[in-house]
């Protein structure tokens, strides 16, 4: 496969049933394949998308020593600001060229997982940024959610399987922004090979050049989005839990040509998690003869801990 195959999340909201199928045909297909869809038809508006981006930007030309005082100690980077070079790729020892933001989850105070999580940092500088982040964060999570309902069909589960562990997950959206280059990088890029952690990746600012799927036979493929599309991929967790029957693709963001090292790129994935006690053993239609379990029983939480500590993001 040399492209990303584009799907309409309105074929799945259709009412239709043979469209709602056709949507979960491709979705299964791609993500059995490559691990990678452009998905257009989902809940955020190109106004909120374009107040978003103005608020990030706005964020990141802060003066440095605003920006460090955002950066919470003691919880992993989960919330707030992550400086630059401080994140590093799975195995890898350089930092990546990146420096970015985290908004978490929301939740009712009476919520069960309401002690486990931090709660969101405030940018006081910016009176709309955190308004805006959290109404992206909210559609972009129900964007989520859907999608995994047509992945639940597509494994022979009940549609709304994921709903209980989607809803209140653990999910996280990161603003990031690769600064200019300003010398020779030494054995970094602006984010290393790796996989994602979680359930699945909703990608916004993919429409220029820059990040790489690896498929099947090891080559690099450009994953170029239209400007209405979100890339979406499969994350560790659905990969372990599906027993690699959907997968979960190595990529990076590779660094620009010379020429264009003086500019910035801005992307703002939404990592989708589920709840810390989600268990993630292989589901039993996804072992046979042919396909034997491949992992070990592990719940979210515990697989989130240990790759976090794998990122450097927190130290044993």
């Amino acid at each position: 496969m040399q492209n990303i195959p584009s799907v309409d999340l309105r074929d799945f909201l259709s009412g239709n049933p043979e469209r709602k199928q056709k949507f979960v045909n491709e979705i299964g297909k791609a993500f059995e394949e490559i691990g990678f869809v452009a998905l257009k038809g989902h809940f955020l508006d190109d106004k909120l998308v374009g107040e978003l981006y103005g608020e990030i930007r706005n964020f990141f030309s802060l003066p440095l020593e605003t920006k460090y005082s955002y950066e919470i100690p003691g919880i992993g980077g989960q919330r707030g600001y992550v400086s630059f070079g401080k994140e590093h790729a799975k195995g890898k020892k350089e930092g990546d060229l990146k420096e970015f933001w985290h908004f978490g989850q929301y939740v009712d105070k009476d919520s069960k997982y309401a002690a486990e999580y931090p709660d969101n940092v405030e940018v006081t500088e910016l009176p709309r940024f955190n308004v805006v982040g959290k109404e992206a964060y909210q559609m972009l999570e129900k964007t989520g959610i859907t999608v995994l309902q047509a992945l639940a069909l597509h494994l022979g589960l009940d549609e709304h399987y994921f709903d209980q562990y989607g809803y209140e997950g653990n999910s996280i959206l990161r603003p990031i922004h690769y600064p200019p280059i300003t010398s020779e990088p030494e054995n970094a890029i602006r984010a290393a090979a790796h996989g994602d952690i979680n359930l699945i990746t909703l990608l916004m600012g993919a429409q220029g050049r820059g990040l790489q799927v690896q498929n099947h036979d090891g080559e690099w493929i450009d994953a170029i989005a239209e400007p209405d599309e979100l890339v979406i991929n499969v994350g560790d967790m659905l990969s372990r839990h599906t027993n690699n029957r959907l997968k979960s693709t190595i990529h990076q963001v590779v660094n620009p040509p010379r020429e264009l090292w003086g500019t910035s790129r801005y992307s703002i994935p939404f990592f989708m998690h589920p709840v810390s006690d989600m268990r993630l053993d292989v589901l039993e239609n996804c072992i046979d003869a042919e396909n034997p379990k491949l992992y070990d029983d592990i719940s979210a939480g515990e697989f989130l801990y240990e790759r976090l500590v794998d990122l450097g993001l927190i130290k044993k």
